[in-house]
C-alpha cells in the first residue's frame, strides 16, 4: 500500500477518534457522567454506533482514553515549558508554575464522579510517577547552583511540591496560584 494512503487512513482514523474523545469530554461537562451513553457519543462525533464500538467498547474506555489524552498533554506542555529555560532554578520554577496552572485547569473532574473512574486507571499512576521523576530532576539539577537546599532528598522535594501545587485545583483564581507556588519554592531554598 503506498505511504500516502496509510497516512491517510491513520490520519482519519485519528480525526475520528479525536471527534469520540472531544464528544464525550462535551457530553460529561454539561450534562454529566451517568447521562453519557455509547449513542450520545456516536451522534455527537457524529459517526454510527457500529463505528464507534470498533474504536471502544464502551463508555468507560472512551473515558480513559480522553483522560490519557489529556495527561500525555499536560505532560508534554511541562516538558515544553522545561525546555524554554536554560538556568536550572529558573527551568524549575517555571515547570512547578505551569504544574500549578494546570492543576488550577483541570480541577473540574476533581472530587468527581468522574474522578472516581479516571484515577482508577494504571496509566495514571505511572503518569504520576512520570511527572514525579521530571520534578525530581530538575531538582537534582537546581540544587547544583546551591539554590535550592541540600538537606532533604530530591525524592521527598519533589513529593513536597507535587502536593502542595495539587492544592492549587482548590483555589479561587489565577493569583492564589501564583502565591502557592511562591510559597512552594520558598520551602525548597536552602534554611539560613
Amino acid at each position: 500500500m503506498p505511504k500516502l494512503w496509510d497516512q491517510t487512513i491513520e490520519g482519519h482514523r485519528q480525526s475520528v477518534r479525536n471527534a469520540i474523545l472531544d464528544t464525550t469530554a462535551a457530553l460529561v461537562a454539561e450534562h454529566g457522567l451517568l447521562s453519557v451513553t455509547m449513542s450520545r457519543i456516536a451522534e455527537g462525533a457524529g459517526v454510527g454506533r457500529a463505528t464507534l464500538y470498533k474504536y471502544f467498547p464502551d463508555v468507560e474506555a472512551v473515558l480513559l482514553a480522553w483522560h490519557e489524552r489529556q495527561i500525555a498533554g499536560h505532560l508534554a506542555h511541562l516538558s515544553a515549558v522545561g525546555d524554554q529555560v536554560d538556568d536550572p532554578t529558573r527551568r524549575l520554577e517555571a515547570v512547578l508554575t505551569a504544574f500549578g496552572a494546570v492543576a488550577h485547569e483541570t480541577h473540574r473532574h476533581h472530587g468527581s464522579e468522574l474522578a472516581a473512574v479516571l484515577h482508577r486507571d494504571p496509566r495514571v499512576a505511572r503518569a504520576q510517577r512520570h511527572l514525579h521523576d521530571m520534578v525530581r530532576d530538575l531538582l537534582v539539577d537546581a540544587s547544583a547552583t546551591g539554590d535550592i537546599r541540600d538537606d532533604v532528598v530530591p525524592d521527598e522535594l519533589a513529593s513536597y511540591c507535587l502536593h502542595a501545587l495539587a492544592a492549587a485545583a482548590t483555589l479561587p483564581s489565577g493569583a492564589a496560584v501564583r502565591r502557592l507556588v511562591e510559597v512552594t519554592l520558598d520551602g525548597l531554598r536552602p534554611p539560613r
